[in-house]
């Protein structure tokens, strides 16, 4: 019954009246007071929605916040059971009443201020802009057609690119060519246009001439203007079904929602399904004037994840308590470490240095303008099947902001940026590739090694300089790429092969090895225990996976352990102790002593460099372990933790291969001399023969077999000789 006692007027149907104009009248009159009720729940809803006993949510963010006001469905619902189905049916009819009734509320609200003369005014206020939320589900984004045009829609996705800010009219001032008349003619919202009356409505005086048909012209200066951005929305990866390409659609946003979205956040929007006329289109529909392109006019959005925004995240108060009681704990640092990709058996090193990769170091920015970078690279070199990849998937899952790309499948453009032509405004613009979207992240790259050399080298400035110079079709520029780089790769023969060299089983330029700051060598060892355990560990997984994916709580944790390298990376920067200075100081000195001794011996260079990178990697690990336990110093201890990892990992990568495998004794290295003779005189310089005769050659003569590869290998290590058709045949080289 609600709205027959407005303020109608009521009469009865006298004669002269016919029925027809008299029906249409009293439709025009019950919509007017439906309106103008409407707008009265509005403001009572602003004015007197009360959450608990005198807390007005939506009176108070009004006072504080004039510019714009959240509105959730839900609480409308609550209030009246009318207005939510009224703004789901035609938003476009109401949500500008409620954002009149926020303005008028907010007039009420506001006191009174002096004026130029003296006397009490009533202060300006402004439009306000009206954000929906709501808590139901997101439709998917092909199930949107015909049947939600004008409706109000939810949907989700990942933005993939976003325009330039422009300003679009609201109100037109036009002037009447002949007469000079002005008039004010209202914009549609969205990417609609104004529509522009044909004729000047001025009577002219005799004697003067009649304005002509379409007079008008548009004076911009006088018109107003708000902002407007358009945001390319895809849908989330996730949601698209097997085999198909994701869809994506065009989101126009206004006010107060323009340049808060940097492409590559993950969005949930509430806004309306509208159809605008392409631009483009009359080329290839000609004719086709029904045919519109449909779009989406948001009014309210909220990022998926927080934890992937780029804007400040915000912690509650209980949430940093806890976090600091956690880092006051002694062992914090295990504890992080016992987090990190639970369902892998072993691996502890290269646990901790995920974890140092996930937390980061400091970034420097020194006063002549060098910034020093403070992400920390990691390489897991291997077998098969010794869980590489899961650390990887491990860290897109939890690292703030992660990109996975694939060696074999990504270009050096898809992995730095390409220049993309817009093909409506014919104007070229870049697009981010994978390195420019985990800006503040990670990138995991898995098949390092099947990378095109050429794309490889497209990583290096994006690994050490920590950005992407492009000079491609007229934009120079650079962007920023702050990503730690979590890569993973196979040597080159599938397996790690221990009677090569450190050098053929590593087979990546030194240029990038040098990039990386730890490098770990995961290698399948079959040791009887270790193997059973390991069987053990993985059958209980795979048994109790149903039980564990229902189970919320590791969910939980997962969540925990992304807010809390979050906070670390946004509170903490630590640096170096004096004492942690002297300690490293000393040990890069030794380390560097130790590698041109290992050198001389063996007279050829380490496969993995130690240089001034490395010493700066340890600096990074240092910070990270610091950063873990939430303190400001990096100590003594940290900076030996961090060596330990170094060693471990890098050193113990320039030492692997057959070098150091066995300790050779006089008197084996005596034997593998008189082999090396033998071999010498039984090919002459420039004769092959088949490796296999070889061997069976010598072990007639009484010498040991391994002894006989060991002199062969020390050879081509020399240059002496050379391998030919896989390997088969030998060929002594001049």
């Amino acid at each position: 019954m609600s709205g027959w006692d407005e303020g109608a007027v009521y009469y009865s149907n006298q004669a002269q009246f016919t029925e027809a104009s008299s029906e249409a009248e009293a439709a025009a009159a019950s919509t007017t007071a439906s309106r103008h009720s409407v707008l009265l729940k509005f403001k009572e809803f602003i004015r007197n929605f009360e959450k608990e006993n005198n807390v007005f949510p939506y009176r108070e963010s009004l006072v504080n916040n004039p510019k714009f006001l959240l509105g959730h469905l839900e609480d409308l619902l609550s209030f009246d059971s009318d207005l939510p189905s009224l703004l789901r049916s035609s938003p476009s009819d109401y949500l500008p009443l409620f954002e009149t009734a926020a303005a008028e509320v907010l007039a009420g609200l506001k006191m009174k201020v002096a004026g130029d003369s003296g006397e009490m005014v009533e202060p300006q206020t402004g439009e306000v802009q009206i954000l929906l939320t709501s808590k139901e589900d997101p439709v998917s984004m092909r199930s949107l057609g015909a049947q939600y045009i004008s409706k109000l829609v939810k949907i989700s996705g990942i933005t993939i690119a976003a325009s330039r800010i422009k300003a679009k009219a609201t109100y037109v001032q036009l002037i009447c060519k002949n007469c000079k008349s002005p008039r004010t003619v209202p914009c549609r919202p969205g990417l609609g246009g104004a529509i522009v009356p044909r004729s000047c409505d001025h009577i002219p005086q005799p004697g003067e001439e009649p304005c002509p048909i379409d007079p008008w012209i548009v004076v911009p200066d006088r018109s107003k203007y708000v902002d407007q951005q358009t945001l390319k929305l895809q849908e989330n990866p996730e949601d698209v079904p097997t085999g198909e390409l994701p869809r994506n659609m065009l989101l126009s946003v206004d006010r107060h929602l323009v340049q808060t979205i940097v492409p590559g956040t993950r969005l949930t929007i509430m806004g309306i399904y509208s159809i605008f006329q392409a631009a483009n289109s009359s080329t290839n529909h000609k004719g086709a004037v029904a045919v519109r392109q449909p779009y989406i006019r948001v009014v309210g959005m909220e990022e998926t994840n927080e934890a992937s925004s780029r804007g400040p995240a915000s912690f509650t108060q209980e949430e940093v308590e806890e976090f600091k009681k956690f880092a006051s704990n002694q062992d914090s640092y295990e504890v992080i470490c016992s987090k990190i990709a639970p369902s892998i058996f072993g691996h502890v090193d290269v646990k901790k240095a995920v974890a140092c990769l996930l937390f980061g170091g400091a970034r420097k920015n020194l006063p002549d303008g060098v910034k020093l970078r403070g992400d920390i690279n990691v390489l897991l070199l291997g077998d098969p099947s010794t869980a590489k990849s899961q650390f990887l998937k491990f860290v897109e899952k939890t690292a703030p902001i992660a990109v996975y790309t694939s060696g074999k499948g990504s270009s050096a453009a898809g992995l730095t940026a390409s220049v993309i032509r817009d093909s409506s405004s014919r104007e070229f613009y870049l697009e981010g590739g994978a390195m420019v979207l985990a800006d503040g992240g990670v990138v995991c790259i898995d098949e390092f090694d099947k990378m095109r050399p050429e794309d490889r080298v497209a990583i290096h400035e994006a690994m050490e300089q920590q950005t992407i110079s492009i000079a491609k079709a007229g934009i120079t520029t650079v962007l920023n790429s702050r990503t730690s780089v979590l890569a993973a790769a196979n040597p080159p023969s599938g397996r790690y092969d221990d009677l090569k060299t450190a050098q053929d089983n590593i087979d990546l330029q030194t240029t990038i090895l040098s990039r990386f700051d730890l490098i770990f060598i995961v290698k399948d060892i079959r040791m009887y225990d270790q193997d059973k355990i390991i069987a053990s560990h993985i059958i209980k997984v795979h048994a109790s996976a149903q039980t564990a994916s229902s189970d919320s709580r590791a969910s939980k944790e997962e969540n925990w352990l992304k807010r809390y390298i979050q906070y670390c990376r946004t509170e903490c920067h630590p640096r170096l102790s004096e004492a942690a200075c002297a300690k490293l100081q000393g040990d890069y000195v030794d380390i560097r002593r130790g590698m041109r001794q290992q050198a001389n011996e063996t007279g050829e260079a380490a496969a993995i460099p130690i240089t001034v990178r490395q010493l700066e990697a340890i600096i990074r690990l240092s910070e990270a372990l610091a950063k873990m336990k939430l303190s400001h110093v990096a100590t003594e201890g940290d900076v030996a933790e961090a060596l330990r990892l170094f060693k471990v990992s890098t050193m113990d990568a320039a030492r692997s291969g057959i070098n150091q495998h066995i300790n050779i004794t006089p008197d084996m290295a005596n034997e593998i001399k008189q082999a090396e003779n033998q071999i010498k005189r039984r090919l002459g310089i420039g004769n092959r023969i088949s490796e296999r005769r070889l061997i069976d050659d010598l072990t007639r003569m009484g010498m040991n077999d391994s002894m006989v590869r060991r002199a062969i290998l020390i050879m081509h290590q020399r240059g002496e000789v050379e391998y030919q058709r896989e390997r088969h045949i030998i060929v002594r080289k001049v």
